[in-house]
């Protein structure tokens, strides 16, 4: 039996067959998990700790809604409007200005700002964790490059935050 007549004795089922192995094949390559795994082993894809800064957003209870980002966890991250998948939240850390004055005794006095919990303002340090690619143009998240000063979103189920990148450490 020749070549040719192998070929006349396919039929258009085996032809779909062979089209539905071949992109099983390619969806499995390519596929975004795939790709962090080798990513990953490789050593471009490496932890990375990111500051993101909350100032002056406005929130009734500003406590309760830090304790409810704490409790779920994690965060979703939204780069210069696209979204860039989610974060581990680590800690949040109080960034609110302080009160200063100078006694007339030449004492420097400083305390919180009062109308802080009265105008229900959030002024906020969120601190994640995520894998991020490191090249040597700088750390770059879900295609973006993150550096200091980036605007970026935080959004959860009941709040969704505008911050500023204040620091990006590579773990």
């Amino acid at each position: 039996m020749g070549i040719k007549e192998r070929f006349r004795s396919l039929s258009v089922i085996d032809a779909a067959a062979v089209v539905v192995a071949v992109a099983a094949v390619a969806g499995v390559l390519w596929s975004p998990k795939l790709s962090n795994a080798v990513a990953k082993a490789t050593g471009s894809v490496k932890p990375v700790l990111v500051s993101v800064d909350v100032r002056n957003s406005s929130a009734a209870d500003p406590d309760r809604l830090i304790k409810q980002a704490l409790d779920r966890g994690r965060t979703n991250l939204v780069i210069r409007n696209q979204p860039a998948g989610s974060a581990e939240l680590i800690r949040v850390d109080d960034i609110s200005r302080k009160l200063v004055a100078v006694q007339p005794d030449g004492r420097v006095v400083s305390a919180v700002d009062p109308n802080r919990q009265v105008q229900g303002i959030l002024d906020a340090r969120f601190v994640l964790r995520s894998d991020a690619s490191v090249t040597a143009s700088g750390v770059v998240m879900a295609g973006t490059k993150l550096k200091v000063g980036t605007p970026v979103e935080l959004d959860g189920p009941l709040y969704r935050l505008n911050g500023i990148v204040s620091g990006i450490d590579v773990q």
